[in-house]
């Protein structure tokens, strides 16, 4: 059945998703960057809360859990790391699935941002939901994780189909971009970064965006090895353009 997915953004560049089970009505929201913007926009559309699915640990991802819990009376699902900061209902990791009314969210290991990230995947309506392990031409920063544990986490990513749509957890794209040429002079790289820089200008947001457009044009992705990984991903870090 189809998975509705309600997208707003909240703090300086996160973006906040709250995704709906078409046939039964259950809600989740992805993580909670902002308790009360998560809340304002359940209230203006008129939604319950059943679920936070947290993707990790970070305050930004996960902050705002308690003070949800106590509004909705939702249940909390993430990995064990989720506990340094705040208690789950259900601990879940790589492999499991979780259900929201009639839809079934595959949860894929992608750790390497922080050690137990997780993604939540809906392979029917074909979205992923990856919080800071993939970006729009970029990837997450390596806090906790290795440059081998993140390729081998964006290389689950990439195993999912072209057209799944990507939903990740940052405006970060010109930023990205910006990197992204500076590393691989690609005409397909360059239309799409002049497309996102003229989005950006008119206020758009970049994301989701595809597997496909990912693989085709993001540098992390396109890296052929986590050797090679290691070595854009130093370069992002200590890029000043």
């Amino acid at each position: 059945m189809p998975l509705t997915v309600h997208q707003f953004a909240c703090l300086s560049d996160n973006y906040g998703f709250l995704i709906r089970d078409d046939a039964t009505g259950k809600t989740a929201c992805i993580d909670t960057p902002d308790a009360a913007a998560i809340l304002a926009e359940l209230k203006r559309l008129g939604w319950g809360l059943d679920l936070i699915l947290n993707t990790h640990w970070h305050p930004d991802h996960a902050g705002g859990n308690a003070e949800i819990q106590a509004a909705t009376g939702c249940r909390i699902v993430g990995p064990k790391e989720v506990t340094r900061i705040a208690p789950l209902d259900r601990e879940v990791s790589g492999g499991d699935i979780v259900e929201l009314g009639e839809t079934r969210l595959e949860v894929i290991e992608s750790g390497g941002h922080t050690l137990g990230h997780i993604a939540f995947h809906d392979p029917v309506s074909g979205k992923a939901f990856v919080g800071d392990t993939l970006f729009a031409l970029g990837c997450g920063r390596l806090f906790e994780g290795t440059a081998e544990q993140m390729w081998a986490s964006l290389s689950r990513l990439a195993a999912l189909p072209d057209d799944t749509a990507v939903y990740c957890a940052h405006e970060y794209t010109a930023s990205n971009a910006r990197f992204a040429l500076s590393v691989d002079a690609s005409p397909e790289l360059k239309a799409r970064s002049e497309a996102i820089f003229a989005a950006r200008e008119r206020g758009e947001w970049t994301v989701p965006t595809t597997i496909g457009l990912e693989k085709a044009t993001n540098p992390f992705l396109r890296a052929g090895s986590a050797q090679a990984f290691a070595a854009v991903r130093t370069a992002k870090d200590n890029f000043k353009g």
